[in-house]
């Protein structure tokens, strides 16, 4: 799974002189620097303090700014057991996230917990929906989540109809089965319906965590477009330690622009900066196996930050967004909504602020 500083060095200096030597308007940027900040929320709530990389305090989002970040992703669950990322806060914070000159990204999970490959559950309200109530049950939360952000004036200029659908969401309703993409078409299209009834211009991603081959990423996306569903952005995850190398991730990236014609973004990506852990919760990604042999230092957090940025750019992304940067060991701030106060974080060795809330002086965000 781990490339050779060889075949990396390979994609960059096959790539690169290309960008040096091009017309400056014809050089690829990254127009979407994003960061997923869904448990920032209650890090504030709970006195969590953030600081500069000269040590200062500061507030997070300024530091995010400074860093380059232009665009802010938000997780929204159904009925979450904790509150939060709720309806509620997701307006409340959109708030805040406008007021900051952010662009705002809406992660629909639909369900009341985290979903992503291996779990997509539906809502404890929808559990015992058929599929033609599920289709409703998606146009009329989508729409009422979209239009009550909008009139706060804070219209999500993106949304994700589902999180990481690799195969399909609102399970087992919606979960592609034998190659039948139909069921999830049909749910995917009602988000759809419902994200351009409430406004136009926001744009609909479909994401998947299929970075990690293209017969994976096409077996997908070829499956929807079958079914006649019509996205706006293709958008991935990619970890490193999970899809892969970076040359694959190059041709992931070039391949699914070309096959569908849309923008690519890639909506989570995140490295170590430690191999230690800050509370009782187990970290999700120790640091021991090293990506690119980059170790889990701060410097090293950068690096590989930025030799995904680097790969996406030149494979023609649009966008590179860090998964939760900002959520480190707060207690209180738990890993599971249904025991935040007593559950720690996995991913406090995975933020780009250290356990006292300090950025990472050497990661930035580029175009």
């Amino acid at each position: 799974m781990k490339p050779s500083l060889r075949v990396l060095a390979g994609v960059v200096v096959l790539v690169a002189p290309l960008a040096l030597t091009a017309p400056a308007q014809a050089a690829n940027t990254l127009t979407m620097r994003g960061a997923d900040v869904s448990s920032l929320h209650r890090s504030l709530d709970l006195g969590a303090r953030y600081h500069d990389a000269s040590g200062a305090p500061a507030d997070p989002y300024d530091i995010l700014a400074s860093k380059g970040v232009n665009y802010l992703r938000l997780r929204i669950w159904n009925n979450p057991a904790s509150g939060y990322n709720n309806k509620a806060t997701v307006l409340q914070q959109a708030r805040t996230i406008k007021a900051k000159g952010f662009k705002l990204l809406i992660d629909f999970h639909y369900s009341d917990t985290w979903a992503d490959p291996g779990k997509q559950y539906p809502p404890a309200a929808w559990a015992n929906h058929s599929l033609s109530q599920l289709q409703t049950d998606v146009y009329n939360y989508t729409y009422d989540v979209c239009t009550a952000l909008k009139a706060q004036g804070t219209t999500p200029d993106a949304v994700q109809i589902g999180n990481e659908i690799n195969v399909g969401m609102l399970w087992p309703s919606g979960q592609v089965v034998n190659n039948n993409f139909a069921p999830l078409a049909s749910l995917l299209k009602q988000g759809y319906r419902a994200t351009k009834a409430c406004h136009g211009g926001t744009q609909v991603w479909i994401h998947t965590a299929n970075a990690d081959s293209n017969a994976n990423a096409r077996w997908f996306y070829d499956g929807i477009r079958a079914q006649g569903v019509t996205w706006d952005v293709t958008a991935l995850s990619y970890y490193c330690m999970w899809h892969g190398t970076l040359a694959n991730l190059y041709n992931v990236i070039a391949d699914v622009k070309s096959r569908y014609g849309k923008p690519v973004v890639i909506a989570e990506t995140a490295y170590p900066f430690t191999t230690a852990d800050a509370d009782h919760q187990p970290n999700v990604i120790s640091g021991t196996a090293r990506c690119d042999n980059i170790p889990a230092t701060w410097s090293g957090q950068a690096q590989q930050f930025s030799w995904v940025q680097n790969t996406a750019r030149n494979a023609g992304a649009v966008g590179v967004f860090y998964w939760e940067p900002t959520w480190y060991a707060v207690r209180g701030n738990g890993w599971d909504p249904a025991d935040i106060n007593g559950t720690g974080n996995g991913w406090d060795n995975m933020a780009v602020f250290d356990w006292s809330g300090r950025v990472n002086p050497h990661l930035y965000w580029t175009p």
